[in-house]
């Protein structure tokens, strides 16, 4: 349950010296991971086209962005990705597609997907397909899906304000079936969209109680076309890794990932600074519609924060 006084007291966090947050996180992190940090990777298996008018989205058929769109791939083509995938350290490789939730068509398809992933030595699949059925639930997990990928995106109380298509209910309903079926969990959020400082503890509480196993920290990526591209400034860099190392201390038994949008928003110094204070997995290669870091790069960071690659799936 999140009380008044529970929030007050992790929101006074911002206040405290960012050197002070960075101690109490790291620690955290030594002691639950042993400083491990797992690499996943993602193909945007179908792009655009999107009947949801989530402010931030270059997907939704609501705006007009410069996007390239296509229908779902071939499971050749998943399969071809997540071999280079993981032949680049990805532990996870997971299918991704725009829309509210599959059709019947596409979904039949994207199990041949999950199975093409399984097959490979080392990879373990995830999947991020929207709000599904009880129905299409059950058939991921019986077809061996290991993770299934669901943010919040945001607190309830900004939710109406970044999307009103989908309600918040919806998307806490389909993390909840997940786990009702025994698929791990990843689940997270977009910081940098206008929100409060309460809004962002707001959301890590709310997936706290939501228990992922794994919580991306997505930074807006201000997109010309979509409402949200006014935000172009609405966070900076001490912000920032204040509010990674506020996610690693309320969670701290769950991985905290990298998600789009760090490249544009933290110098490579300050990337450093968030592995070492708490983000123990990155999402490699390129993003769903905008372009990301080198996994040579990202290499390189893992190792300068002086932690470890995890090669196991």
């Amino acid at each position: 349950m999140i009380t008044k006084t529970k929030l007050e007291r992790y929101l006074s966090l911002y206040d405290a010296p960012l050197s002070e947050l960075i101690g109490q996180a790291q620690e955290l992190t030594h002691r639950n991971f042993n400083n491990n940090v797992e690499f996943c990777s993602i193909i945007s298996a179908k792009t655009g086209k999107c009947s949801e008018n989530c402010k931030y989205c270059a997907q939704s058929s609501h705006y007009r962005s410069n996007i390239e769109t296509h229908d779902l791939v071939s499971v050749d083509e998943v399969r071809k990705c997540a071999i280079n995938a993981r032949e680049n350290g990805a532990t996870r490789f997971s299918i991704v597609t725009s829309g509210k939730g599959p059709d019947e068509e596409d979904f039949e398809t994207l199990l041949e997907m999950i199975k093409a992933i399984n097959e490979i030595e080392g990879l373990k699949s995830c999947a991020s397909l929207g709000i599904l059925t009880d129905e299409q639930m059950k058939a991921l997990k019986d077809i061996g899906l290991s993770r299934y990928h669901h943010n919040l995106n945001t607190c309830k109380s900004y939710h109406n304000d970044v999307c009103t298509t989908h309600s918040y209910k919806s998307r806490v309903e389909t993390i909840n079936l997940a786990h009702e079926y025994n698929l791990e969990v990843c689940a997270g959020g977009i910081i940098g969209m206008g929100e409060t400082r309460k809004q962002r503890v707001e959301m890590a509480l709310e997936l706290a109680e939501l228990n992922p196993d794994s919580t991306p920290v997505n930074f807006l990526h201000p997109i010309e076309g979509t409402p949200f591209a006014v935000h172009k400034d609405a966070i900076d860099e001490e912000e920032i890794l204040k509010t990674l190392a506020i996610f690693r201390i309320i969670m701290p038994k769950t991985v905290i990932r990298y998600g789009g949008g760090r490249a544009l928003r933290l110098s490579p110094e300050n990337q450093e600074l968030g592995i070492k204070l708490g983000v123990n997995g990155l999402l490699i290669g390129n993003y769903l519609t905008t372009t990301g870091i080198t996994i040579e790069e990202d290499m390189k960071l893992v190792q300068k924060a002086g932690m470890k690659i995890k090669n196991n799936a």
